[in-house]
């Protein structure tokens, strides 16, 4: 990857929507080789896709909550079981497995801490091999989708 894909990485991030003739002129390319860059930044699963960002408040999702999850054992069976059940619950927004005590993190919006308590109480507490939750709620994000940075990385 050259400076020429990160810049292009950089823009898209920042503006998913902008035509491959705007892109190609803010990286310095005509837009054939800008066009083959960018379906090979796809191609090769640089680029996952292109999405809309949506304001949650706008969908009644004003509560969210992070929640750390302890398995009651950790087997290849069980995570796998949890990590399958966990992806079909559509109020968790990211689920990632850590390293260490507690084993799962969890992003999740609803529209409210009623709303929260039942999906703890009725759906998270029974994903399979739970043993504990420990939620924290969000006050206020200070940092939020972020695009990655394109730099090349420090030490390099």
């Amino acid at each position: 990857m050259d400076a020429i894909d990160r810049k292009i990485l950089a823009l898209l991030q920042e503006e998913g929507r902008m035509t491959i003739t705007e892109l190609a002129a803010r990286v310095g390319l005509s837009v054939s080789p800008c066009h083959r860059r960018l379906r090979e930044l796809e191609r090769d699963g640089t680029i996952l896709g292109y999405r809309a960002v949506v304001e949650p408040s706008a969908l009644g999702l004003t509560f969210q909550a992070l929640v750390f999850v302890t398995m009651r054992q950790e087997d290849r069976d069980t995570l796998l079981g949890f990590e399958e059940a966990v992806a079909r619950v559509p109020e968790v927004l990211q689920a990632q497995r850590l390293f260490g005590d507690p084993d799962y993190l969890l992003r999740i919006a609803t529209a409210d801490l009623t709303a929260y308590q039942e999906l703890e109480d009725d759906v998270l507490s029974a994903l399979p091999g739970v043993q504990r939750l420990n939620s924290t709620l969000v006050m206020k994000h200070v940092v939020n989708d972020r695009p990655l940075p394109t730099a090349p990385p420090r030490g390099r």
